[in-house]
């Protein structure tokens, strides 16, 4: 026998297919409160989504520890080897809005919430290990120039590829962006990084600086152009239905992850700056070291509940793991959980994908929208005579000794510090075949702006970057413009 439908308020629903009128014929009545719920509610379903990152599909899982790596730091989910942890895990495109497609040509986030004995530990990542600006003060005109024109309504090349030739240092990623592994093929077939430099510290103290590396078991598959527009015209949920089907089969995807480690008195004589997220520490000079593996194995039962209200921020650390002077990260410590506080409410730390699990909340806060106020009648003040939670004296991270004078500083340059180099590398290290599929994919894209300096300015980058690059990419833009001209 089903079970009773009833209203939010528990009563028993009599009539779900006919509303309360006057009459047969006559007007609604107001006093049908099931109407007027139902209506009211339906009205406000949505949240404000993302502004980045909308697009996204999740899972839970596991961690488990491989290798002894507690020499390096004090978090406890990381002090065993056979030490499993439970997870969730987010994946997402960044500039598509809730309703886009997954298979285009941007980069993935990879978020993962670690919910450890000693409180949630949130690792907020993406598929590439650079991103394209240093300072988080332009991440607003960054994504605005990559989302819908206020005039046109639509995403502008010129919009884009503008912002870029004012931004050398975006060089590199757009070398991975536009690169074969642009379009994953789906979410199981791509690595995830940490991006940003973060801080390791171990019992005794000893701190280091580390990046995190996320390898795909599945192997990297990628799309290229044409098998990506026909893969979203065919499928635009291809990601979504390809993560959830493989964990409905048994085929669990999973990762194996490793870090780099600097100790933290090597990085003021680097060649260049450690911090700098839109550089890589090559592994010549920092060897990967294996820590475990990541296995999703559980899919959400409500995508609404479990994936969109899922809510990250690089700022829930735990003991043995803090940030890095990373600008780009600094700023994303307060943008992140911002953006959840506006969208989620104050209290979304209490939903169920987001509250602490193997860890209990115990703090004084209270109130405020969807409180659940799980501390009931105990005191709401600290320091109290009554029992309440109480600091430890024990910080969570190592402190980072300051120097220097406030205001708007240039982050100083290394040896080798410049915006090029990486790039150029990167592209060194290619085939020719993924040389020539980069070139057509930049190319295909910086032929579309109308105006000729800002195609010159972004010529010049990859010029710089390495002569053979801008050198094909001038020509098959100019190739490209001409024959739109014919």
């Amino acid at each position: 026998m089903p079970r009773t439908l009833t209203t939010e308020s528990g009563a028993p629903v009599a009539d779900n297919q006919n509303s309360a009128s006057a009459g047969e014929y006559g007007p609604l009545l107001l006093q049908d409160q099931h109407l007027l719920e139902k209506l009211a509610r339906f009205n406000r379903e949505r949240v404000p989504e993302r502004v980045v990152h909308a697009r996204g599909s999740g899972a839970y899982g596991y961690f488990e520890v491989t290798d002894d790596v507690s020499r390096y730091t004090r978090a406890a989910f990381l002090s065993a080897v056979g030490k499993r942890t439970e997870l969730f895990l987010r994946f997402s495109t960044v500039a598509g809005a809730l309703g886009s497609t997954d298979a285009v040509r941007d980069p993935r986030g990879f978020a993962v919430k670690f919910y450890t004995e000693q409180g949630n530990y949130d690792l907020v990542g993406n598929n590439t290990p650079v991103f394209f600006i240093k300072d988080p003060l332009k991440f607003p005109d960054f994504i605005h120039s990559q989302k819908r024109d206020p005039y046109t309504g639509v995403q502008e090349p010129d919009n884009v590829w503008d912002f870029w030739a004012h931004s050398p240092a975006s060089t590199h990623q757009i070398t991975w962006l536009f690169g074969d592994r642009g379009i994953p093929a789906s979410y199981r077939h791509m690595n995830g990084f940490g991006s940003h430099t973060y801080q390791w510290v171990n019992a005794e103290g000893r701190a280091h600086w580390v990046k995190y590396h996320f390898k795909t078991n599945q192997g990297i598959r990628s799309l290229d152009a044409e098998q990506a527009a026909q893969t979203a015209g065919g499928d635009a949920d291809s990601h979504q239905r390809d993560l959830r089907q493989a964990i409905e089969r048994g085929v669990f995807p999973s990762w194996t992850l490793y870090v780099q480690l600097m100790p933290v008195e090597d990085a003021a004589d680097y060649r260049f700056n450690p911090f700098d997220v839109t550089k890589v520490w090559p592994h010549a000079d920092h060897p990967l070291v294996r820590v475990g593996r990541l296995v999703l194995n559980r899919n959400p039962e409500n995508v609404f509940a479990e994936v969109e209200q899922a809510a990250f921020s690089p700022n829930n650390f735990v003991p043995g793991i803090g940030p890095s002077p990373d600008k780009m990260l600094q700023g994303r410590l307060f943008a992140y959980a911002d953006a959840q506080r506006y969208r989620l409410g104050v209290n979304h730390t209490q939903l169920p994908v987001n509250a602490p699990r193997a860890a209990g909340a115990a703090n004084y806060g209270q109130d405020g929208y969807a409180a659940l106020n799980p501390n009931g009648r105990n005191r709401n003040y600290e320091p109290n005579s009554y029992g309440g939670p109480a600091q430890t004296d024990e910080p969570l991270h190592a402190p980072q000794p300051l120097s220097g004078h406030t205001g708007t500083h240039t982050t100083p340059a290394h040896s080798k510090d410049d915006d090029f180099f990486q790039a150029g590398e990167l592209y060194r290290l290619m085939t020719a075949d993924e040389k020539s599929r980069l070139i057509a994919n930049l190319a295909g894209s910086l032929a579309q702006v109308g105006r000729d300096d800002v195609v010159e300015k972004n010529l010049a980058h990859f010029h710089a970057a390495d002569p053979d690059y801008g050198s094909r990419l001038a020509a098959a833009v100019a190739a490209l413009r001409a024959a739109q001209e014919d």
